[in-house]
């Protein structure tokens, strides 16, 4: 999408991306969370977040169609280089290269960060059914990413089982000691949101 802009999320978007997030809890099984989050507990979320990692929306035509972000993926020291991706898509705006955008963003910031590995923990089923499909799978295997494990029925949700499989990307150097984890906030006024944007053309 050529009209597509890419910019930092703020607290002030609460409410579009909750809106945007409210039918994956409510239809799909692709999260396991069982209620709408509130405005102000998405407005936390967003704000602990950008605490120590990147929060972007796309937006087209003045709307918000679709934010990603990142999260540290272990509280444990050694995992510093690793980060958990997550993306959700306005109904409708799949299949239109907005994820691609977001995750190519997401991945830019990474590498500023000094992160080495990019996880994505996706809700599977071995047979699709109306609240799963492998989309996300296909995505991820689109950009990249490789499955790394496969948890077994895992998640209850609408009354069945889910697995789940964790899928990998490695987008630093693992063979010498990495430099220190640069929390987000300190390159935040050094991203070029032009440049972020043109990374993605």
């Amino acid at each position: 999408m050529d009209d597509l802009i890419l910019r930092i999320a703020s607290s002030d978007d609460a409410s579009a991306l909750v809106s945007i997030y409210a039918p994956f809890v409510k239809d799909t099984a692709i999260t396991f969370e069982y209620v709408v989050p509130a405005e102000d507990e998405f407005r936390a979320r967003i704000e602990k977040t950008l605490q120590s990692y990147p929060y972007l929306v796309a937006i087209c035509n003045d709307e918000i169609v679709g934010y990603a972000y990142t999260g540290r993926y272990h509280p444990r020291k050694a995992f510093d280089w690793a980060a958990e991706t997550s993306i959700y898509l306005k109904q409708n705006s799949q299949k239109l290269g907005i994820g691609k955008r977001l995750y190519e963003a997401l991945e830019y910031i990474s590498v500023k960060q000094n992160i080495t590995n990019l996880y994505a923990n996706i809700a599977y089923s071995e047979t699709e059914d109306e609240h799963l499909t492998r989309n996300s799978v296909e995505f991820h295997e689109h950009m990249g990413y490789t499955v790394a494990g496969h948890l077994h029925k895992c998640g209850y949700k609408f009354d069945r089982w889910y697995d789940m499989v964790c899928m990998e990307k490695v987008i630093g150097n693992q063979k010498d000691a990495p430099k220190p984890f640069v929390p987000f906030p300190e390159i935040r006024r050094k991203i070029d949101i032009q440049e972020l944007n043109r990374k993605q053309t």
